[in-house]
């Protein structure tokens, strides 16, 4: 079992700053890559930023403000977000692609959502 946990959500102004964090927990084996994932309200979850093997990818409407850092020995990855705006409003939740063993299946874990308001 794999339990993934965000923190950091919460309430800014346009132009603010938080930092979203990430840590996965369990019977982990190996963790292929992290990312980040957003849904606002009446919106389809879309890929924020995802991190593999230090590589990384971002949506083109994030490029510039956000980066995805990831701390390979605790298992945790993390989002800085800056110049935020309300269309950034949405609950963001986290993703580890992982395995429980060495040649189990690759399976994708989420967290739970965090709540971020970009408002004045």
């Amino acid at each position: 079992q794999v339990q993934v946990v965000e923190s950091g959500g919460g309430l800014v102004q346009p132009g603010g700053s938080l930092r979203l964090s990430c840590a996965a927990s369990g019977s982990i084996f190996s963790i292929t890559a992290m990312g980040w994932y957003r849904e606002a309200p009446g919106k389809e979850r879309e890929l924020v930023a995802s991190i593999t093997s230090g590589i990384t990818n971002y949506a083109d409407s994030v490029k510039g403000r956000f980066t995805i850092s990831r701390d390979i020995v605790k298992n945790t990855v993390y989002l800085q977000m800056n110049s935020l705006q309300p269309e950034d409003t949405a609950v963001y939740y986290c993703n580890a692609a992982a395995r429980t063993t060495r040649w189990g299946p690759l399976k994708d874990y989420w967290g739970q959502g965090t709540q971020v308001t970009v408002s004045s």
